[in-house]
C-alpha cells in the first residue's frame, strides 16, 4: 500500500526558522511588516502534515490563538503561497487546501471521487515532460498541477459498481 503523504523533510527548527526568514523577506520585498500573529499562523502550519483547508487552519490556529481572524489565516495563507512556503491544492470539490512546499520535491495526487482520500506519489517522467513542453513553446516552467480522479480500493469494495467505468462526457 503506498503512502498517504511524502514528506521529504522531517519536522524540524531549522525547517521552520527557513520558513520565517522566507516569509520575512517575502514581506519586505512587498512592504508589509512582520507580525506574531503570521508567525503563529506558519508554526502551525508548518507542524501539519494534511492537505489543510483555510477552515481548517483557522480551527487550529482559534485553539491556540483566539483573537487571530479568519481573514488574518486567509490573508497568511495566500502569502504562504506566493513566497512558495504552501502550494495550493484543488482536490474537485470545490475547497482548497494548502500544503507544504518547503523542501519538498515536486509530487502529485490520486484523489477518490467517493471519499475525498488523497495519495501522493511521484512520477519524475510528469516533471520531464513538463519541461519538454516548456521548452517547445519556448516556456520558463516554474510548476504544474496534476492530480488523478478515480476510486480507491476500500470504497470500490464497498460499492456495488463494477469497473471500468465510462469517462464522464464533456462539451467543448
Amino acid at each position: 500500500m503506498p503512502e498517504r503523504r511524502v514528506d521529504d523533510q522531517e519536522d524540524s527548527r531549522a525547517a521552520l526558522e527557513e520558513a520565517k526568514l522566507i516569509l520575512r523577506e517575502y514581506l519586505a520585498r512587498l512592504g508589509l511588516k512582520h507580525s506574531t500573529q503570521r508567525d503563529t499562523i506558519l508554526n502551525i502550519f508548518m507542524g501539519m502534515r494534511e492537505h489543510l483547508s483555510t477552515e481548517e487552519l483557522y480551527g487550529l490556529v482559534k485553539k491556540q490563538d483566539p483573537a487571530i481572524g479568519y481573514t488574518t489565516v486567509y490573508r497568511a495563507l495566500k502569502l504562504f503561497a506566493q513566497c512558495g512556503l504552501a502550494s495550493e491544492v484543488e482536490f474537485h470539490d470545490g475547497v482548497a487546501r494548502y500544503e507544504h512546499g518547503l523542501n519538498r520535491r515536486t509530487h502529485h495526487h490520486m484523489v477518490c471521487t467517493q471519499c475525498g482520500e488523497s495519495i501522493e506519489f511521484f512520477a519524475p517522467e510528469i516533471d520531464e515532460i513538463e519541461q519538454r513542453i516548456g521548452r517547445d513553446f519556448h516556456f520558463a516552467t516554474i510548476r504544474h498541477s496534476f492530480q488523478i480522479y478515480g476510486t480507491c480500493e476500500a470504497c470500490r469494495t464497498k460499492s456495488t459498481v463494477r469497473y471500468p467505468l465510462k469517462p464522464r462526457q464533456t462539451r467543448t
